[in-house]
């Protein structure tokens, strides 16, 4: 893994600096927390920007739609388009960092003409069904049914934590297929579109007051067999390269993200006279460094997805372990630097905060992390 650009690279990072340069001044404002609709499209505006510039899905394969690029450029865009205060992929981050890369890797090359180009282009929104109110951290014990029944299936169940589904247009959908399997071996990955009749969504409110959650009530919901991405109860192991991406890629924006909030805690510290204090000095030179090690082990984790087929490796699990700490260690000092200032909900530090919170939780608990880093990484024996 190189840590310098080649001369190529280099021209092409000056080539999207000056791009961003060009476009961001004309973006319009970021509509309401509360606005989905005007949030997404908003950020399919962006996204179509993109496309039309030539930047969507740099690092996808070509016949995906993509440009093939290695992950060298891949990252230079994540540090670029994050340093410039670019969007981010916003309401379709499940589309673009998790169901599409996996239908890339999985699909048939039917499924990749009809669902990659539209989420790359900025046309259509994924949502994610996997999570349900008994099986969530547990997820193999999940127990929406779908049933066989000529060339569709009948599912029937329910999902909960499904990010911005009130404005999706698909669904990747785990269900159960054979009842009578082992655990994980009678699941099944669909894609089920979102206004098919039979589907029934609730919003759920977060405590910071949002509602990018919703709950998914499933009755009697056809979904053809020609969306089953992989083989019937085969959907574990799709599910395992969702996750993969998951948590092998799909951070690696929020990390230069939070290099940057550090730079202006940084910054607020010394304007204010709380630079003195050294044990905050400390914390935030503490926190620049382990921020600055997260993101070389995404250049690493990165390069290697790319080594192994396009799929991140158990790697992911270590980046997403120490993210999600350092995520929280990094909102903890802000309310020291900020004071009161961090507390009020209406401030996106506060929500920031708040969200923070569930990073040990969302994309697979920490407990599970360790277990997958300890088994599967370290060779140690399986729990009982």
């Amino acid at each position: 893994m190189r840590l310098t650009d080649t001369p190529q690279e280099h021209e092409f990072r000056l080539r999207l600096r000056a791009w961003l340069a060009g476009v961001l001044p004309d973006l319009p404002a970021r509509p309401s927390p509360d606005d989905w609709p005007g949030r997404r499209a908003h950020d399919l505006g962006w996204q179509r920007r993109l496309h039309d510039a030539g930047y969507a899905g740099l690092h996808w394969p070509v016949d995906a739609g993509g440009r093939g690029a290695g992950p060298a450029r891949h990252l230079i865009f994540l540090e670029e388009t994050e340093r410039a205060g670019a969007p981010y992929v916003g309401a379709n981050f499940v589309g673009l960092l998790h169901a599409g890369p996996t239908i890339a890797a999985e699909g048939t090359p039917e499924q990749r003409a009809r669902w990659l180009p539209p989420v790359l282009r900025g046309d259509e929104v994924w949502c994610q069904g996997f999570s349900e109110p008994d099986a969530g951290s547990d997820l193999a014990s999940l127990r929406t049914r779908a049933v066989r029944d000529g060339d569709s299936y009948v599912v029937t169940g329910s999902k909960t934590w499904t990010s911005h589904a009130e404005v999706a247009d698909w669904c990747e959908l785990l269900v159960r297929t054979d009842p009578a399997a082992p655990r994980h071996r009678g699941i099944s990955w669909l894609a089920m579109p979102m206004d098919a009749p039979g589907v029934t969504v609730r919003p759920l409110r977060t405590l910071a007051g949002s509602t990018e959650f919703a709950q998914l009530f499933l009755d009697g919901v056809r979904v053809p067999v020609a969306n089953r991405v992989g083989a019937e109860n085969d959907g574990w192991r799709v599910t395992m390269v969702t996750l993969a991406f998951e948590r092998g890629t799909a951070f690696a924006g929020e990390i230069v993200a939070c290099r940057r909030t550090l730079g202006e805690l940084a910054r607020t510290a010394k304007a204010d006279g709380r630079w003195d204090d050294p044990v905050l000095r400390r914390a935030l030179g503490r926190l620049y460094a382990e921020f600055g090690a997260l993101w070389r082990l995404t250049q690493w984790n990165v390069s290697e997805s790319r080594l192994s087929g396009g799929v991140p490796g158990t790697g992911g699990s270590v980046l997403k372990l120490a993210y999600s700490r350092a995520r929280q260690e990094l909102y903890d000092t802000a309310a020291v630097v900020l004071g009161a200032g961090s507390l009020a909900l209406e401030e996106e530090w506060a929500r920031e905060r708040l969200s923070s919170l569930s990073y040990t939780i969302a994309a697979g608990t920490s407990q599970i992390q360790h277990t997958i880093v300890a088994e599967r990484m370290l060779g140690l024996p399986k729990g009982r």
